[in-house]
């Protein structure tokens, strides 16, 4: 199969066989993800106290230092004590990320995002003693293997000791579609597609919202992010609209995919189904989470900002996707941001070495380097 952009083909990039290979891409996109994205605007709940437990990432770092920004709490995940010495936290290319809220007296607790897969999540989990059956809510940022293939093996491991009526939060009808990834000889390799089936047979309810949420008070959505920076999305995979056998992105569902879109050419994949997380902390801002944040990182940013009303950022914590793009792109990223003027920020998962170098050099009391298993807190 060929792979067809519905505005503007640029270029196509092969990557290494251990890489994500793909297709840059530039044009306006959908004209329906604009018009879901720009009006819609929600009170932002404010939250006393944030954690952040990164789950599964592709760095464990016994030795990273706890310094943070004043204000910032970091703990990190050592050694495995009074137990089998030989157990260790598992890295993987991949993110998983516990998310810990408060509000008074009410407390929330989501999973994002699962990894690559349930044999690391599973074992991450319990060395970090997270409880699952204490989780409020699921969230997955987009449909990439290495976000979602911990799923089902998470939701079949803890089964009934998880909460009845348990939800999972997605952005867009497309994150069930089926994606590809480009081999070094041309060929395209599949990469998987969620399974709405399987999710439901495992008691679990699907809430997929194109536009900006509030989730128990607490938990912020992005919905869609519009396109309005100068960022692109960088190479990563391709991906087929339609269903094949009961697997992919259902066509009844979302009334915005064209006739072309369902004929089975492959597209070269602009995401706008991922969604960003976001808690807004008393005294201190939003706090914006992007997994991959392939519509942007700035845009993710600017969007929550302009859709909660709050122009203060705190920190912005995930996966960036600026690894495979140049470093005078990387560049114009860092400068952006440092215009926000966050107060912390912490890459991880796919942002490059590149980027955490640049805005280390930018923003080096601003910079906090994730591993596997670390612990931040914001707020009181």
């Amino acid at each position: 199969m060929g792979l067809t952009n519905r505005r503007t083909f640029l270029k196509s990039t092969l990557m290494s066989a251990t890489a994500i290979a793909g297709v840059a891409a530039s044009g306006p996109g959908r004209v329906f993800a604009q018009a879901i994205a720009g009006p819609k605007t929600i009170d932002a709940p404010l939250v006393n106290k944030l954690t952040l437990r990164c789950v599964v990432d592709n760095r464990h770092d016994i030795f990273e230092t706890t310094a943070a920004p004043a204000g910032v709490g970091v703990e990190r995940f050592r050694l495995a004590i009074g137990e089998d010495v030989r157990k260790s936290l598992l890295s993987e290319w991949g993110l998983s990320l516990y998310m810990e809220a408060a509000a008074g007296d009410a407390e929330r607790r989501y999973l994002l995002d699962f990894g690559l897969n349930a044999k690391t999540l599973i074992n991450n989990l319990e060395l970090l003693k997270i409880d699952p059956a204490r989780l409020h809510g699921l969230m997955l940022s987009h449909g990439h293997m290495d976000h979602f293939g911990g799923l089902m093996g998470f939701l079949q491991h803890y089964g009934t000791d998880l909460s009845q009526g348990l939800k999972l939060y997605a952005g867009g009808e497309d994150v069930f579609c089926r994606r590809y990834f480009r081999l070094p000889d041309g060929r395209e390799q599949p990469w998987g597609a969620l399974d709405r089936r399987e999710i439901k047979k495992a008691g679990v309810d699907l809430v997929v919202s194109e536009q900006a949420s509030v989730v128990d008070g607490q938990l912020m959505t992005s919905g869609v992010v519009p396109r309005t920076s100068f960022e692109k999305v960088a190479p990563n995979t391709a991906v087929a609209f339609g269903a094949k056998d009961g697997l992919g992105c259902d066509a009844s569902v979302a009334s915005h995919f064209t006739q072309q879109e369902l004929s089975g050419e492959l597209y070269l994949d602009q995401h706008w189904h991922e969604h960003a997380a976001c808690f807004n902390v008393k005294g201190k801002g939003l706090v914006v989470i992007t997994s991959c944040g392939h519509g942007g990182l700035i845009n993710n940013i600017r969007h929550l900002m302009a859709v909660t009303g709050v122009g203060k950022l705190h920190a912005v914590v995930g996966g960036f996707h600026l690894a495979p793009t140049k470093q005078s792109y990387i560049d114009q990223t860092v400068d952006a941001l440092a215009a926000l003027t966050p107060d912390v920020v912490i890459p991880m998962h796919c942002s490059g070495q590149n980027f955490v170098n640049a805005v280390a050099a930018k923003m080096p009391q601003q910079v906090v380097l994730n591993s596997t298993g670390s612990r931040y807190t914001f707020g009181a």
